[in-house]
């Protein structure tokens, strides 16, 4: 008998770097966002549902072409398209929606979003004890959701020492609301297996969730804001998440998942909150405070406990009885 492995075609690994470029990329693209969608909200006051909705079609439409050019099947069978479709609205209806709001109050500052967004994990982990089939938290888990809760308290503290501000604490409620849809989706996603490549299923994924927020976005008449607010301005900072943060990134994640560990892939989870914060600091839209930093150290700390936490879980399940 042969042997399998003599027989199993050679794979070169990538060069250092090759992925480390593709980790700065991930860490660039995913962290620079959270500033250019405040400005697109904030400063352009650009409609955050055709805005979003628009961008998600391009990006998905490219991410399909992009496929199709390497030879990959565009094939949906209709169960394939009924499990994506909930995870599409979760993730890019409620999740990518909210964060457009969020950001669009005056009161939001880039850095803030990024870390509200940061505690997408210990959502997961909160909503997945109650999933089915969902993973169990072990003590690491449960520590890490007070430790991360306790760093949104934290980094909220001065403004919930000011007292109640309803348009400030109602953006920080939509981002933590789109951190939480996130979350959902990703759980669904997770239950909701597709046979298709993880490119092609994330651009079929935009797609669907970019007929969603255009059709909001259309139904609330929002066409003549977003033709009427159309500049210069608008058109790069559209440009810029549609080619860095929809498909630099994404592409990006997509080739570190097949040549590294999904746990070295995930760093981009407690990297990309340090750079839109410093990218706020030094754009002049936020102050590093004590608080700030105490705050996201303190976030970070209960992710990768969380985080490690599904780790230690997946690895009791596997051990042999």
């Amino acid at each position: 008998m042969s042997d399998p492995a003599a027989e199993a075609p050679h794979v070169t690994a990538p060069p250092t770097w090759a992925i480390a470029t593709a980790f700065v990329l991930i860490y660039l693209s995913w962290g620079t966002t959270y500033y250019v969608t405040g400005f697109s909200m904030q400063s352009l006051k650009m409609p955050p549902a055709l805005y979003g909705g628009v961008r998600l079609l391009l990006a998905g439409t490219i991410l399909l072409i992009y496929q199709r050019c390497r030879g990959q099947s565009l094939r949906i069978s209709v169960g394939d398209f009924s499990r994506l479709l909930p995870v599409s609205v979760c993730l890019f209806l409620f999740g990518n929606l909210l964060i457009n709001l969020g950001q669009g109050g005056d009161k939001m500052n880039s850095g803030l979003a990024a870390i509200l967004i940061a505690t997408t994990p210990l959502w997961i982990g909160l909503f997945g004890m109650c999933w089915p089939g969902g993973e169990r938290l072990l003590w690491r888990g449960w520590l890490g959701l007070v430790v991360g809760f306790a760093g949104i308290i934290i980094t909220m503290g001065p403004q919930l020492r000011d007292g109640f501000d309803i348009a400030q604490d109602y953006a920080s409620l939509l981002v933590l609301g789109s951190a939480a849809a996130w979350a959902v989706g990703s759980l669904l996603s997770r239950q909701m297996a597709v046979q298709l490549p993880h490119l092609t299923s994330a651009g079929f994924q935009m797609i669907l969730g970019g007929i969603c927020q255009t059709a909001l976005g259309t139904a609330i008449g929002e066409w003549p804001e977003m033709i009427a607010r159309t500049n210069g301005q608008a058109v790069l900072a559209f440009t810029y998440l549609l080619i860095v943060g929809s498909l630099t990134g994404f592409v990006a994640f997509n080739w570190l998942l097949g040549h590294v560990s999904a746990a070295k892939v995930g760093t981009y989870a407690y990297v990309n909150p340090i750079i839109a914060v410093f990218i706020a600091w030094l754009m002049q839209e936020t102050q590093i405070t004590e608080a700030l930093l105490a705050g996201i150290a303190v976030v970070l700390v209960g992710v990768y406990l969380v985080r490690s936490d599904h780790i230690a879980s997946k690895e009791i399940e596997l051990e042999p009885d």
